[in-house]
């Protein structure tokens, strides 16, 4: 069994700046676990290490797909393993490291994935429904075929509510059927970072004025120059909405950076959902002390053994 360390938990605690430095200490290498930076030229709004960071240790699953590609959690988790093994078998420690809980619990527990490539005109007709009011009618539609996956699904969340209907529909069979899990060969050790809501809350505030300093602003209009559609689901996530936003003239930057901080608020509470403070395979650690030497040890030991 091949050890593996995960490095997981909100937003803007401080996960690569630790996993950088584990990775220097222990001869590691890191594997993202990040849904946003596996798209290329969109750097500021999804705090990519930088070229100086990657130049340090290096880094997997990052800038691997154009803005307008499909990607879907099927490639991540084989992209994943590949990753993993690539690097253990070169006698390095892998690192999985992001806030991606979907991402993240795919490859610690191994699931598995319905290999249904996605429907566009399907998805459309649903996305349609959803938007007149139907969302629950989309769901009860999914209790009706899988009851099983209507229970672990937020009902919600229309993304996923869809994607459960369009397996179920082509490939012939429940959802939840098709999603039975197979444990890695990993050896693994989870590793959580958490801290205060309000300090996470000031954390996330300091970060989106320093991606706005940065050029956030200028990184979007440069995307559009490129081609890309903000209608684009990469361009949906957090930061690179409300900017497309600006630039149409539909919000003030003042209005636009507020929304940002306060739907990354919102993001950390769906984090906790992926990651508990509960779940007892977690080590959490509070990072408003100082917490590398502990986990320095604690990952020593656990390589040790």
């Amino acid at each position: 069994m091949n050890p593996l360390v995960a490095i997981v938990g909100p937003t803007a605690t401080g996960k690569s700046r630790l996993a950088l430095r584990l990775a220097q200490d222990f001869d590691g290498e890191i594997v993202s676990a990040d849904s946003r930076q596996v798209y290329r030229f969109m750097d500021i709004g999804t705090d990519k290490p930088s070229q100086q960071e990657r130049a340090l240790v290096p880094h997997h699953l990052i800038d691997i797909v154009n803005p307008d590609e499909n990607f879907s959690l099927a490639q991540y988790q084989q992209l994943a393993y590949q990753a993993i093994d690539d690097i253990q078998q070169r006698h390095k420690l892998a690192l999985l490291v992001g806030g991606s809980g979907l991402y993240v619990w795919a490859v610690l527990e191994g699931w598995g994935i319905p290999q249904v490539p996605p429907d566009r005109e399907f998805r459309h007709r649903l996305e349609e429904k959803a938007a007149k009011g139907k969302a629950g009618e989309l769901y009860q539609e999914l209790v009706k075929i899988d009851p099983v996956a209507a229970q672990r699904i937020d009902r919600r969340n229309v993304r996923r509510l869809i994607r459960a209907l369009e397996v179920s529909r082509y490939a012939e069979a429940p959802f939840s059927r098709l999603q039975a899990k197979k444990t890695p060969p990993f050896d693994v050790l989870i590793v959580g970072l958490t801290a205060d809501r309000a300090e996470l809350y000031r954390r996330i505030d300091l970060r989106v004025d320093k991606m706005i300093e940065h050029g956030l602003v200028e990184e979007v209009r440069k995307l559009v120059a490129l081609g890309y559609d903000l209608e684009l689901p990469a361009m949906s996530g957090i930061g690179y909405k409300q900017i497309g936003l600006f630039l149409r003239g539909e919000l003030t930057l003042e209005a636009a950076v507020q929304q940002i901080k306060t739907e990354t608020h919102r993001l950390v509470r769906r984090q906790y959902n992926w990651f508990r403070l509960t779940d007892k395979r977690i080590h959490w650690f509070d990072v408003g002390g100082e917490v590398e030497p502990e986990i320095t040890k604690l990952v020593a030991e656990f390589i040790s053994n």
